[in-house]
């Protein structure tokens, strides 16, 4: 693999973030390489024809085939197997012009090393990975998990979740109930306090858990504003309680943390800007690249000339190395935004319905879908899935969001999203009265007059998996309450 070939691939795998410092760290080293202010695109056509002699912006007209090889090739043998890939310019406008007859051969970007997107990030876990990580463990539907993930992705950094309930249920198209039941199931999680509302919620949180939330406490929480201001009579008043009792309920308090996720890292998605901006129109849904996000940068061929025209041989081959490597940059950034746009565009043209409706009109959905419509490796659909996030009207989701397994269809047609069936599953089992419970079997044969092929293990593992219980032991506990 040439050292072009793994650094287009690893500029295809870099957050925005990433991204951002990696260019930085480019136009450090590289002397010809220049920070492109975005005035260059406002230019009269007499000023760009002038420009081009001097200069080459990043662009996003046509790229050459070493730049299409370079990141639509699979992982392995990447010389011998890349397949030329055409790449249709995007509707979205986001740089200038190019002129490519300027640009250099080829050439790595890093003359002395290769960046490493690990090293240029902190190790720290993250309150949202922590989140995450105790997610995966916790007993909830596929189509709550969707949920959960959202809700974990709008804590602040002091482990808050301050949006409303209401407004979270409409973004995401789904009952304010179910929002609530998949919340309550989130501030069981670790460390004690997350998603609380604010700070007296939090510390309410805290304070059940030890088992030490009694009226007068409850009182206490009430008027934090005389606790400022050190009025201990009117508190002691307020709570009920004698000064001693009091002294000891406010050293209590103040054993418990008042911002739970602060013992964690910054988390970066926080600081971090949607690579594509999703926007309903008259005819269907925009898809535009976020111009915030993409890093522009020149190459100085005026500057080349002047040093080459100074020095001897060794200065000669230095300009020519730099402009290489400053050409094959320009040039894949210009492929890596292309391609990231093209990926966003299909996966909403099959994901429209969640778009339209909320996370229950997810379809099944595979990157091999994604990869053969545009005519791209999987392997490259991979990498742009990975660390690109997409603002839609229903919020901020990482483009791996969107893909789902599929339940065949017993008709043949097209399949169902396994969430959506796990949904359907959990419908079933709630509609179930005293008399009327339904065996494993039973739910195969209703979701088969759906239209939906499942095995009978297939519907035992989903219920497992949702800690929905047997239907004897469902049977003997609606007769328990009935």
């Amino acid at each position: 693999m040439t050292p072009q070939l793994q650094q287009a691939i690893k500029l295809l795998k870099l957050s925005n973030i990433e991204l951002a410092a990696f260019v930085e760290e480019q136009l450090e080293k590289n002397p010809l390489l220049e920070r492109g202010t975005g005035d260059e695109n406002r230019r009269g056509e007499a000023a760009q024809a002038e420009a081009s002699t001097d200069s080459s912006e990043m662009s996003l007209e046509a790229p050459s085939k070493a730049a299409s090889e370079a990141l639509d090739a699979p992982d392995h043998a990447i010389d011998s197997e890349a397949r030329e890939a055409t790449v249709t310019a995007p509707a979205a406008d986001v740089g200038g012009s190019v002129d490519w007859s300027k640009a250099g051969p080829g050439g790595s970007f890093s003359v002395s090393s290769e960046y490493d997107a690990a090293a240029n990030s902190s190790a720290q876990v993250t309150l949202a990975d922590h989140l995450t990580g105790q997610l995966s463990l916790a007993r909830l539907s596929p189509r709550d998990r969707l949920i959960a993930e959202y809700l974990i992705g709008l804590v602040d950094e002091s482990g808050y979740l301050r949006e409303d309930v209401a407004d979270i249920a409409a973004r995401l198209g789904v009952g304010s109930a179910r929002v609530q039941s998949v919340l309550v199931e989130l501030r069981g999680f670790e460390p004690t306090g997350v998603f609380a509302r604010d700070l007296v919620d939090c510390l309410s949180i805290q304070l059940s858990e030890r088992e030490q939330l009694d009226d007068p406490m409850r009182a206490l929480l009430g008027n934090l504003t005389r606790l400022a201001k050190h009025d201990l009579p009117g508190l002691a008043r307020a709570c009920g309680v004698k000064k001693d009792e009091l002294a000891a309920m406010i050293l209590r308090l103040k054993a418990l943390d008042p911002k739970p996720g602060s013992q964690f890292a910054t988390d970066v998605a926080l600081a971090i800007e949607p690579d594509v901006f999703v926007k309903e129109t008259g005819t269907g849904w925009a898809v535009e690249l976020n111009s915030a996000t993409l890093p522009r940068v020149l190459v100085n061929h005026r500057y080349a000339r002047e040093i080459s025209s100074l020095g001897g041989e060794d200065t000669k081959e230095f300009v020519t190395e730099c402009t290489q490597t400053a050409s094959w940059l320009v040039k894949s950034l210009d492929q890596r935004a292309k391609t990231i746009l093209k990926v966003a565009s299909e996966i909403i043209k099959h994901q429209d319905g969640f778009f339209a409706y909320g996370v229950d009109h997810l379809r099944p959905l595979k990157l091999a879908q994604i990869a053969d419509a545009i005519e791209m490796n999987e392997s490259t659909v991979s990498r742009v899935t990975s660390n690109k996030f997409m603002s839609t009207p229903r919020g901020v989701y990482e483009l791996k969001y969107f893909f789902t397994t599929a339940i065949t269809s017993s008709d043949g047609g097209e399949g169902h999203s396994a969430e959506a069936v796990r949904h359907k599953i959990q419908i079933l089992i709630d509609e179930e009265r005293d008399g009327s419970v339904l065996s494993d079997d039973a739910i195969v044969d209703k979701l088969r007059a759906q239209d939906i092929e499942i095995a009978r293990r297939t519907v035992a593992k989903y219920r497992e998996a949702m800690g929905i219980p047997s239907s004897v032991v469902r049977r003997r506990m609606l007769r328990a309450m009935g």
